[in-house]
Formats: structure tokens, sequence, C-alpha cells
């Protein structure tokens, strides 16, 4: 059963399994196609059996298939965060960003971390989609994708925005004991965006 579409892949799910397949780009060269979508398809099984091997909250890999573009992982269940994020903002902010913390201080960056891509599951948030994921040691990277996610949680949830990018920050600073150059980073990242908006 299909649950999901986006621009690179389509999710079906299968029992507890969802079962994700890089979809075909009619509009590359077949050949640039493949090699695209398997070296896609080999770094986000790299980067998820990094994850179960620091014990992050993510979804299990049980299987890689590079000849259909395919990841079998497990089937997180439970309410996306952008449904129940006003429910405790401050605690669910701070946990975010302990969490970020965690995958910045072993060098993975998420790149799409919006509430959308985080489950509310047996009292802990698990991060989803690691599709855009790829390891960096780069300060500029990690403040990237903390900049990501200030955008994110202003567009989605702009009525508690500062307290709850606050509230990251802080847990941040708990998750990632490296976290001073990659805030100091982020405020000149911030610079170029509201030059670039102006």
């Amino acid at each position: 059963m299909i649950i999901a579409q986006g621009a690179e892949a389509v999710l079906r799910k299968q029992k507890n399994s969802i079962i994700k397949e890089r979809i075909p780009k009619d509009y590359r060269l077949a050949e640039i196609d493949n090699k695209l979508r398997s070296s896609r398809t080999r770094r986000e099984a790299k980067i998820l059996k990094k994850l179960e091997e620091i014990r992050f909250p993510a979804p299990r890999l049980r299987k890689t298939d590079e000849k259909k573009m395919e990841i079998e992982m497990d089937f997180i269940t439970g309410p996306m965060l952008k449904e129940v994020l006003h429910t405790d903002h401050l605690a669910f902010s701070k946990e975010i960003g302990r969490k970020v913390g965690i995958l910045h201080a072993n060098n993975i960056i998420h790149s799409d971390l919006t509430t959308s891509n985080m489950i509310h599951c047996n009292n802990e948030i698990h991060f989803i989609d690691f599709g855009l994921s790829f390891i960096s040691q780069k300060q500029e990277d990690k403040a990237v994708d903390l900049h990501l996610l200030d955008r994110a949680l202003e567009s989605k949830h702009h009525e508690i925005y500062r307290e709850c990018i606050s509230a990251v920050l802080e847990g941040y600073k708990q998750g990632n004991p490296q976290w001073q150059p990659v805030l100091e980073r982020l405020k000149k990242v911030e610079q170029r965006g509201r030059n670039k908006r102006k």
C-alpha cells in the first residue's frame, strides 16, 4: 500500500515495514539516473546503520536491494511532531535540539529537519526520512542544518517559534559537546540569509 510519494521516492507500507523505492527520473540520462539513485540508496542505508550503532531513535534498516533501488526499514507508529508540538512545545523543542546535537556530534547531517520528519512514538521523538542525509565534519554543514530547522519552525509554528528555537539551541548544547563553533557559524549563515531576503 502506497502511503506517500515524493519527488525522489515512493513509500509503501508492508506489515510493520516501510519499503522506500527511489523512482527513475525521465529527464535524466538513464545511466546517470541509475548511478544517482544507487548511490543515494547506499548512502541512506549506511546512515541508517550508523544510527542503529549509536542507538539513535530512527527507523531500523531491515534490508537493501540496490537493483530495485529499495530500502526496507521499520515502520514507526505515532503522530507527526507537527501535530503535537503545541502540547508541550518547550520540552519537545529541547528534545529536538538535543537529538540534532547527537546527530552532529556523530557527523550526521539530516538536511531536512522539519516537524513532519519527526514522529512521537513511545514518549520519544524519532527522526525519519534520511534520504538527503550525509556525513560531514564541517561546521558549515551543521550550521546550515540548524538554519533549515529554524526556517521550518518559523514557517510551520510561527506563533511559538521564538520559544521553540531558543529551547532547540539549549538542547543542542547538551547533545553536541562541540556546539560552540557550530552556533558561531550559525550566526554567519543567518546573516547571509537576511542579506538574501533584503
